[in-house]
């Protein structure tokens, strides 16, 4: 696996479409704005497309499809993408020669494999690229981290049109190599999240401070991008505004789970977070700000322990 080179040289505008304009979808959409691109944006949710209204051409998915030369799915999952792709009225159905659809979104290698295969009967491009790297603020920076799994030709192809919305690109092989990356990234993100809840937790019960903890923390070999922005950020500053659901998390570190049991991996400490999230969810949390976890964590941990079989 080699990081690709972003390039500081100028491409010519491009005719590019976002669909999905949440946290993720509208920094992307912006920064390819930015960079001179004809934008097509869509949303189901019409406030979301309002949002664009005079910056973008709100274009639905297949007319996008007929006009573009890369889509970027910023969808919930591959089911939506799924919809979108099948059938005779589908995006697939009038796709212009030479399409490459992008995929971002947290989904499972093998339903991306799928979809490609789908997308490649058509005579169209499909490539999964998971994102890292500042969740909605790297998006809105275009300073993401994206790994990319499919064509390498085409990836060198599309870098002038990726380097507009991500500052680190990584090609990590053939279809479904970029969303497996990605499980294995959020998983190891997740459960970074709930150690250091959990180290925040003994060490309040010790007497030391929260504030004092993260900072000793961050000057150490213990430091990780959830002590060195979750907690200032979202916790400590009491915003509560990581901009992801509980749901999200749940979910993503799930389909790791599900794919350690396909590969017959040990992936105990994964699936203890996902316990965990699991109780979050149980406690009507699914629909809130992760970084909400943490006043919680040690009612969820100790009633997600209770739960587990080897507590029974």
């Amino acid at each position: 696996m080699k990081k690709a080179k972003t390039s500081s040289k100028k491409p010519a505008p491009k005719k590019v479409g976002v669909i999905g304009l949440g946290n993720m979808g509208r920094g992307i959409a912006g920064n390819l704005i930015k960079a001179g691109h004809q934008v097509h944006v869509w949303d189901i949710d019409e406030a979301a497309r309002k949002r664009f209204a005079n910056r973008a051409s709100i274009t639905e998915p297949s007319d996008m499809a007929a006009k573009c030369a890369a889509i970027f799915f910023v969808v919930p999952g591959s089911a939506d993408i799924d919809a979108m792709t099948k059938g005779k009225g589908s995006m697939l159905a009038g796709a212009r020669k030479g399409l490459v659809l992008y995929d971002m979104t947290t989904s499972d290698p093998i339903y991306s494999k799928k979809l490609a295969r789908r997308a490649k009967n058509k005579g169209v491009h499909y490539m999964d690229a998971g994102m890292t790297g500042g969740g909605a603020k790297g998006a809105d920076r275009g300073t993401m981290t994206l790994m990319i799994g499919g064509d390498r030709a085409v990836f060198r192809r599309t870098k002038p049109i990726l380097n507009h919305i991500a500052g680190a690109l990584f090609h990590v092989g053939p279809s479904g190599a970029g969303h497996t990356m990605k499980l294995v990234n959020n998983m190891v993100t997740h459960t970074n999240f709930m150690t250091a809840c959990e180290a925040a937790y003994l060490a309040g019960r010790a007497g030391i401070e929260l504030a004092d903890l993260i900072q000793v923390i961050n000057m150490g070999n213990a430091r990780s991008y959830i002590t060195e922005h979750r907690f200032p950020d979202h916790i400590l500053s009491e915003t509560w505004d990581a901009r992801s659901r509980v749901y999200n998390l749940h979910k993503d570190v799930g389909m790791a789970v599900h794919m350690a049991d396909r590969l017959d991996a040990e992936v105990s400490l994964g699936r203890t977070t996902h316990a965990y999230l699991a109780e979050a969810i149980g406690r009507g949390m699914a629909d809130t700000d992760f970084a909400r976890i943490y006043p919680e964590f040690e009612k969820i941990a100790k009633a997600a322990n209770k739960k587990r079989p080897s507590n029974s």
